[in-house]
């Protein structure tokens, strides 16, 4: 991101032309009192992404109390994405300056506690079911209702975060649906599995043989923002598209 003249953030790129919303898209409730009151009162186009973000993530949630971890955002792919373009610690960064302004302005909630011995932070929007939920967490009163992720960095995390993936977004992980998710990890790129599980649930298609039929389909005609890369290379091959893409971030 640049900064203009008068010192304010802007997109350093150029935006593209987007296809439009399927008429199958789900949709994200925001309270209208955010953008009549709220919006117009932030400046920072950090916290407004990340703000709009945890709407989005929230909705995704079900149960009681409704919440998420700093740690479930930190591997929000789509959200990183759009907070930074420099190293991998800028978006992390970002996030933590987002969050930090949002729940400072009263937007968002925090709840900082230790759960099985573990440090862990939880957001939520600010709402009365949601203070009146968070103020039973801290005294005890209420259970959190679900297992919290693992910690990051673990060998087997990326694993752990597909299937917590699914079953967020698809369902319950039954014994089949476990191994041709480790056979789908030997297949695709980490990002595909996220992007395509994520898909699948917003078009309400909510099943592996769905979403495998999305890899499937990336695999032979190319992802949309890879098309272009695929087209000059003059190569349709799943194997060519994926080596043609790390070797890419290597260099």
């Amino acid at each position: 991101m640049n900064s203009s003249p008068d010192g304010t953030s802007k997109l350093a790129k150029e935006p593209h032309e987007f296809a439009g919303f399927p008429a199958s898209a789900q949709a994200t409730a925001i309270p209208s009192l955010f953008f009549s009151e709220v919006l117009p009162q932030i400046e920072d186009e950090i916290e407004l992404r990340v703000t709009l973000y945890v709407f989005y993530a929230l909705g995704r949630r079900k149960g009681y109390p409704l919440f998420l971890t700093e740690r479930e955002l930190r591997s929000e792919a789509p959200l990183l994405a759009a907070l930074g373009d420099g190293s991998e610690a800028e978006p992390l960064s970002k996030l933590a300056s987002g969050l930090d302004l949002a729940t400072k302005r009263g937007t968002i909630l925090r709840l900082d506690l230790v759960a099985e011995g573990q440090p862990e932070v939880l957001y939520t929007t600010n709402n009365p079911a949601n203070r009146r939920a968070f103020d039973q967490v801290r005294e005890g009163s209420l259970a959190l209702g679900r297992a919290l992720p693992p910690e990051s960095g673990a060998a087997s995390s990326r694993r752990e975060n597909v299937f917590q993936l699914y079953e967020q977004n698809i369902g319950p992980i039954t014994p089949l649906v476990a191994e041709e998710l480790r056979e789908a990890e030997h297949l695709y790129p980490y990002e595909w599995l996220e992007e395509a599980l994520r898909e699948a649930a917003l078009l309400n298609k909510r099943s592996w043989r769905y979403a495998s039929r999305i890899l499937q389909r990336w695999a032979t005609e190319g992802r949309t923002n890879e098309k272009t890369e695929r087209d000059s290379a003059g190569d349709d091959s799943a194997r060519s598209q994926i080596l043609s893409r790390y070797r890419q971030r290597g260099s």
